[in-house]
């Protein structure tokens, strides 16, 4: 179990996955595949935004909704992909808010694992997808683990800046205490609501000052371009 390999997120979690919830949405998942459906990202990979942020250094929180569902782009941290992959329109309208607002100029690639081993939490409400079909796995479970790890955040950590874009992270956000973290709230970058108000909200600068102001490490928000996962 991904826990094992993370430990400040069990004494929250680990009772999750004995919910009958959680049993049925495993099931869920083993009927899938023995019916040789493809679901990404690999298996291996379905936690990978709790491994790769520890609760403790958890800083930033991004809220993304299911994973990419075409191959070799989902890799369990919400939209990031996979070396060699092109960024989707999605990051590429980020990138350009990112430029806007530090000029930070951006990187070819579109895999984000820096910023997750900085302490933001790259995370989707639903962390299965099948295989070109957009948001297939909604409904089976993941949303009522995420809360729960989102509520985790909420409780246990102070001073953290949750990035919610878009009116389904904003529902799902709306658990979090404000007078204990930042909630940033825009448009969701997808190329359909980016020019509503999500270009120009400055959510990295803004991020860094609250940080700084709680005496805490600004993220560098510059991905490197020579990228190794």
């Amino acid at each position: 179990m991904f826990l094992d390999h993370s430990p400040s997120w069990k004494p929250d979690l680990s009772a999750e996955f004995e919910q009958p919830y959680m049993q049925d949405l495993k099931q869920f998942l083993r009927d899938e595949k023995d019916k040789h459906k493809i679901i990404y990202p690999h298996s291996s990979n379905w936690f990978h935004a709790l491994e790769a942020t520890p609760l403790e250094q958890i800083k930033v929180v991004i809220l993304g909704q299911d994973p990419y569902h075409q191959p070799n782009q989902a890799h369990g941290l919400c939209f990031s992909v996979l070396p060699g992959i092109k960024p989707p329109p999605s990051l590429v309208n980020i990138y350009k808010e990112l430029h806007a607002d530090l000029q930070i100029n951006p990187v070819k690639h579109g895999y984000l694992e820096n910023w997750a081993k900085q302490g933001v939490l790259l995370l989707n409400a639903v962390l299965t997808v099948e295989a070109s079909k957009a948001n297939s796995h909604q409904g089976k479970g993941w949303e009522q683990f995420t809360d729960k790890v989102v509520a985790t955040i909420n409780e246990r950590c102070q001073y953290v800046v949750f990035m919610l874009w878009g009116s389904y992270a904003q529902k799902k956000g709306s658990v979090i205490d404000q007078k204990r973290h930042l909630v940033l709230k825009a448009p969701h970058p997808s190329p359909l609501s980016a020019h509503r108000g999500f270009f120009g909200n400055r959510p990295f600068s803004t991020a860094n000052k609250y940080l700084e102001q709680h005496e805490k490490t600004a993220i560098d928000w510059q991905l490197p371009e020579n990228i190794n996962p």
